[in-house]
């Protein structure tokens, strides 16, 4: 078996639902880290199907713990490639240390690893998306020298002209333009928007201001087809 398949089935094992390996030689932040390794974590159908007066405190609390599991699983994958004699770096939550905005994301984005992976795209919500479970997941990353079997990036869009999430988006947050690689986030999507809207319904809906809502979750039609599964 060779090391990235041992690697993979090791994040499996510990909880990941998908892992993917990019080639990130051009723009990793961590000087001579050039692979990627990303994995993600879904949501419970259940928790998701009762999202339509997003946010829910179960979906809040789920997140929280989904967040905590990944920092988990980051950090033993950064332990099992120093244990078989590479560098690596788990870019945690807990080392982040931000919660919103232009900052909640290290350098090199989760989800610009997940597309050059070729595990997605990034959908009309700046969410990383995928055809088996829409935007129902959180990712996470690490960086490596470890020498393994890379995907073929994703470098533009699939959402095509569906405008689910730009129409639940009571914040005016998604401006309804197709992303590509080349794309900034703020090029097609507002941060202070959503921020501003998900602080006035989480305190409608959980008595507290939270920067949580999840409406553009919910509305993706490829989320809907992933709940929707038996």
């Amino acid at each position: 078996m060779s090391f990235s398949n041992k690697l993979k089935k090791f994040l499996l094992k510990n909880g990941a639902d998908e892992v993917g390996f990019a080639n990130i030689n051009n723009f990793t932040p961590k000087n001579k880290l050039n692979i990627g390794v990303v994995f993600y974590i879904t949501y419970p159908k259940e928790i998701i199907r009762r999202m339509v007066n997003a946010p829910t405190q179960e979906y809040v609390d789920e997140l929280v713990s989904l967040n905590t599991r990944l920092d988990a699983l980051g950090m033993k994958c950064e332990e099992y490639l120093i244990e078989n004699g590479y560098e690596a770096y788990a870019q945690t939550k807990k080392r982040l240390g931000t919660d919103f905005g232009e900052n909640n994301s290290f350098e090199l984005p989760h989800k610009t690893i997940a597309t050059r992976a070729g595990l997605g795209w990034i959908g009309k919500s700046a969410l990383f998306t995928t055809l088996k479970y829409g935007s129902a997941l959180r990712l996470s990353s690490v960086l490596t020298n470890a020498p393994l079997d890379v995907g073929i990036p994703i470098t533009k869009s699939k959402c095509g002209k569906c405008m689910e999430c730009k129409n639940a988006c009571l914040g005016g947050a998604i401006s309804g333009k197709e992303w590509n690689y080349k794309l900034k986030r703020n090029d097609f999507y507002d941060d202070k928007k959503c921020e501003k809207y998900a602080l006035k319904i989480s305190y409608e809906n959980l008595g507290k201001e939270d920067t949580v809502c999840g409406k553009c979750i919910f509305a993706c039609p490829h989320t809907q087809k992933y709940i929707k599964k038996s």
